[in-house]
């Protein structure tokens, strides 16, 4: 990532953000709790432990989800549940979901993490048939 602030917002456009500094490292994990937040294979964040964020909008908007007797966190746009930043200034930590992101980034992957945990179904992906918009 460049000194440029990096920009992101939720779906609707009601929370929106700017962070400053460089993100060390990008996990997807695949752990049960990612998997659930994400609704999906895994979840795609970088994290780091120098960056600040700004909101630039609608932070009165933001949700925040903690379970209960872990680290595990979850912030939100409370008007359409777009994944947003959390920052965890007790562990040091800013976690940034990747496609919370407006700007670029250069930034690839570091790692599949938690594979122990990953759905059944989410095997072999690059195989099968690739579709480049919705399928008709």
């Amino acid at each position: 990532m460049e000194n440029n602030p990096t920009t992101g917002q939720c779906l609707c456009g009601a929370v929106k953000f700017r962070i400053a500094g460089e993100f060390e490292s990008f996990f997807l994990c695949h752990c049960t709790r990612c998997r659930k937040d994400s609704g999906s294979a895994h979840s795609a964040n970088l994290f780091s432990s120098t960056a600040k964020i700004t909101w630039v909008l609608g932070e009165e908007q933001i949700k925040t989800f903690q379970l209960s007797g872990s680290l595990h966190v979850k912030s939100f746009c409370s008007q359409c549940g777009s994944a947003l930043p959390v920052s965890q200034p007790e562990i040091g930590l800013l976690v940034v979901p990747a496609g919370a992101l407006d700007s670029q980034f250069d930034m690839r992957p570091n790692a599949h993490i938690c594979c122990s945990s990953r759905a059944n179904w989410d095997n072999d992906l690059a195989s099968i048939e690739k579709i480049e918009g919705l399928p008709g």
